[in-house]
């Protein structure tokens, strides 16, 4: 049998709720609640109120999804190619 198909949708976290829930407005308007897929747990990858996300929802419930990828914007502190942080030129002894 084939695997079902998946509808997906861009939105913006609007809200944290408990159990590793979020509210999240699609680009169409609607607010659904989602929850963080596996593979985002297994590596790590945190969403926050505010973050663009990618969600996944199957044609049977459209009131409820899967955080699948957290886009990243402008302002993530993410500098491609730039000098790491934290790192200067050592301080000077007297």
């Amino acid at each position: 049998m084939a695997k079902e198909e998946v509808i997906q949708f861009e939105g913006l976290v609007l809200e944290l709720l408990p159990d590793a829930r979020f509210r999240v407005k699609l680009d169409s308007g609607h607010e659904i609640i989602a929850y963080t897929a596996g593979k985002m747990k297994k590596n790590r990858i945190k969403t926050l109120a505010g973050d663009r996300v990618t969600v996944e929802m199957s044609p049977y419930d459209l009131e409820r999804g899967r955080l699948v990828f957290r886009h990243k914007d402008a302002n993530s502190g993410f500098t491609p190619g730039g000098p790491p942080r934290g790192k200067g030129p050592p301080p000077k002894r007297r």
